[in-house]
C-alpha cells in the first residue's frame, strides 16, 4: 500500500474511533465472508464491522486519544466502531459468538475505558436502556401510588370510623 493510501486509512480509523461511543476488537479466524456478511447485518443500525491491519490501527487509537488497545492487536483483528447502544451491539458479537464460535471477542473499549472480553460479555447481559428506562418509570410510579396511599388512608379511616358509628346509631335506635 501506498503511503497517501495509509494515511488515508488511519485517517479513516482515527474518525471511526472519535464517532464512537464504544469499540469492540474481535478476531475473525476463520470465518467465512458469508457469515461476516450475515455479522455485519446483524450489527446494522448499532456499530459497523470493518477488518483492519493492527499496525494502522494501532496509529489511529492513538491519534484519537485510546491508548489501551496496545495489547488487543494481534493477530487477524476486526472492530466493530459502535455508534449506536453499547448493549445492543455487545448482545449481538455475543449472539453470533456463541452461532460461530470462530468469532472471539478479544476486548474494546468504552468511554475511554478497557474492557476485557469478560467485561463485553457483562455488558451484553444487560437489559437495554428501553427496559431499564421502563423499569425505573414503574418504580417511580409505584412510589407515587403509595405515597397517595399513606396521604389519603387517614382520611378513609375516619370516614369507615364515621359510617360504622353512624350504623350502630341507627341500630339501637
Amino acid at each position: 500500500m501506498a503511503r497517501p493510501d495509509k494515511a488515508a486509512a488511519v485517517a479513516e480509523l482515527t474518525e471511526q474511533f472519535r464517532g464512537s461511543s464504544a469499540v469492540v476488537l474481535t478476531e475473525y479466524r476463520g470465518l467465512s465472508v458469508a457469515q461476516l456478511k450475515q455479522l455485519r447485518r446483524s450489527l446494522a443500525g448499532t456499530a459497523s464491522y470493518a477488518v483492519v491491519k493492527n499496525t494502522l490501527t494501532a496509529i489511529a487509537a492513538k491519534e484519537a486519544g485510546i491508548d489501551v488497545l496496545d495489547g488487543d492487536l494481534s493477530g487477524p483483528t476486526a472492530i466493530a466502531f459502535v455508534t449506536g447502544e453499547p448493549v445492543e451491539a455487545a448482545k449481538s458479537l455475543r449472539d453470533f459468538a456463541k452461532a460461530n464460535p470462530q468469532l472471539v471477542i478479544k476486548g474494546g473499549v468504552l468511554e475511554g475505558r478497557k474492557l476485557s472480553a469478560a467485561d463485553i460479555t457483562t455488558l451484553a447481559e444487560l437489559e437495554s436502556r428501553d427496559v431499564l428506562l421502563g423499569k425505573a418509570a414503574g418504580a417511580f410510579k409505584a412510589a407515587l401510588f403509595q405515597a397517595a396511599y399513606l396521604f389519603t388512608a387517614p382520611a378513609t379511616k375516619a370516614v369507615r370510623t364515621i359510617e360504622a358509628l353512624r350504623e350502630k346509631q341507627a341500630a339501637d335506635a
